[in-house]
């Protein structure tokens, strides 16, 4: 579904998005279950908890409020020292005991910001609010049956949900907020961020208006990539116009997100707060938070990326290098680790391998950091062979790729592979001479001024040096020997 460009400037979007983040904690939020489900059977991490028996009584997990923490400081601001829970009540066969404990009136963040850029313009987003719940389970709708089941070993996961303000007001906005949310909660090992297991979900509200009044808003639940974010947004915000255009009303309702037909779909009306019937949990005590508490995990806090950016800035990666590196926190750290130890021309040179490697391992859409976790000094030592023109570009990144592999000294694998490259003038100028010669057409063509001849000769060069010879070298030998300039 597309809007023209005249229709669409006559509407201003406007975007906010709740993210819910799975906390990793080993056990659930209110019950000591395992908390990873991944490859669990159904109904095996349960306990009479999670599956609402009468009389069972919950315990807060002082993990989850530890990892809540740690996430208001990534989201630039700091946990409130009181906050408390509350009764959610609804009624769906993955919610066992009819509500679910969330927090309310008093969540344990309040306020901070997202900074994301576009199109090399920044924007702050900021964050209404962050609070604790648990998760609820997960029906299961079989194929060609007429019975649904339910999985409840999500059930009692513990959960963060992080509410925007609506401050976006394009599709491409809403995914660099979606991507940078995710970074921060990873940075801040606040969550294992598997979007592919749920463990980070959107939910974004969209809404269109041609005045300062905002227009009616649907929600978009259960997205589980920044692609799909940013489509979402796109259908919906096109959608809505064609409503408006056409005279009819935008529905205020929840819709689901069809992947294949990259479109939304109408699911249900949308609640409002009053609908889930909220009461203060009477079985979980308020939190009552020291500053003391508070202190001793701000220190725990890694390098978050807006302050990596800064590191990566220095070594004049470009910016799409350096999101790249982001993805993978063992990327970053060897990085600069190196840029510690080493020039930063050094730096940017692995980072470069590193993000080649990446790519062709898994076109970039998995965390290959396992096999990229080797000895920092091994990584200088090619970078330094590099420079000192022992090993051409392409002979560095054939000796790279036998490191991950066997983290072997780069240089015992240059030799092994016979990559040594010769620098050696004299040596060099004798192919030279004889290439020359075999090229005499191209020869006269170099003297002429014809650069792309200077090229084939190199090219030659190196081919009868199988690859070992110093281009540079053999250009600068080539002008010598033929009087080019």
């Amino acid at each position: 579904m597309a809007v023209s460009e005249d229709k669409r400037s006559k509407y201003k979007a406007t975007i906010g998005i709740e993210t819910h983040v799975q906390l990793k904690t080993k056990t659930k939020l209110f019950a000591a279950v395992g908390n990873d489900a991944r490859e669990a059977e159904p109904n095996t991490l349960i306990s009479h908890i999670c599956v609402g028996m009468p009389g069972a009584l919950p315990v807060l997990n002082e993990g989850a409020i530890h990892l809540a923490v740690r996430a208001a400081y990534a989201l630039g601001t700091i946990a409130e020292k009181f906050s408390h829970f509350d009764r959610k009540h609804y009624f769906y066969p993955d919610l066992p005991k009819g509500y679910q404990i969330t927090q309310y009136a008093n969540p344990i963040i309040k306020g901070g910001q997202v900074e994301i850029t576009v199109d090399g313009q920044k924007k702050t987003i900021g964050i209404t609010r962050a609070h604790l719940e648990e998760d609820a389970g997960k029906n299961i709708h079989p194929a060609g049956v007429d019975y649904s089941l339910v999985d409840l070993n999500r059930a009692g996961t513990p959960l963060l949900e992080i509410v925007s303000e609506p401050d976006m007001s394009s599709p491409a906005e809403a995914k660099a907020f979606a991507r940078e949310l995710y970074l921060l909660m990873k940075y801040a090992d606040v969550s294992d961020v598997d979007l592919y297991h749920g463990n980070m979900r959107f939910d974004v509200n969209v809404s269109v208006s041609k005045s300062s009044e905002l227009g009616k808003r649907t929600e978009t639940k259960n997205l589980n990539s920044f692609r799909s974010v940013e489509a979402a947004v796109e259908h919906e915000i096109n959608r809505q116009i064609e409503l408006s255009e056409k005279g009819e009303q935008v529905v205020q309702e929840t819709r689901g997100w069809d992947e294949a037909k990259q479109k939304t779909t109408s699911q249900r009306s949308k609640e409002e707060a009053e609908d889930y019937r909220y009461m203060p949990e009477p079985d979980v005590p308020p939190l009552q938070l020291e500053d003391s508490y508070l202190a001793g995990i701000k220190k725990e806090l890694p390098m978050l990326p807006p302050a990596i950016r800064v590191q990566l800035a220095k070594l004049k990666l470009n910016d799409k290098v350096a999101e790249d590196i982001l993805d993978s926190p063992v990327i970053v750290k060897q990085v600069l680790q190196i840029a510690e130890k080493a020039e930063p021309e050094d730096a940017r040179r692995v980072a470069l391998w590193f993000v080649h490697a990446t790519d062709t391992l898994n076109d970039g859409t998995q965390d290959v950091s396992s096999q990229l976790e080797h000895s920092t000094d091994h990584f200088i030592k090619l970078s330094k062979m590099v420079g000192e023109n022992k090993l051409s570009s392409t002979a560095a990144m054939d000796v790279f790729w036998e490191m991950l592999n066997t983290a072997q000294d780069p240089e015992v694998i240059a030799n092994e592979k016979n990559l040594i490259q010769i620098s050696d003038e004299a040596e060099i100028e004798k192919i030279v001479v004889k290439v020359i010669a075999d090229n005499p057409k191209a020869a006269e063509d170099v003297k002429k001024g014809e650069q792309k001849a200077i090229g084939f000769l190199v090219g030659q060069v190196m081919a009868a040096s199988a690859g070992k010879a110093n281009p540079g070298v053999a250009v600068e030998l080539i002008k010598k020997q033929l009087g080019a300039v």
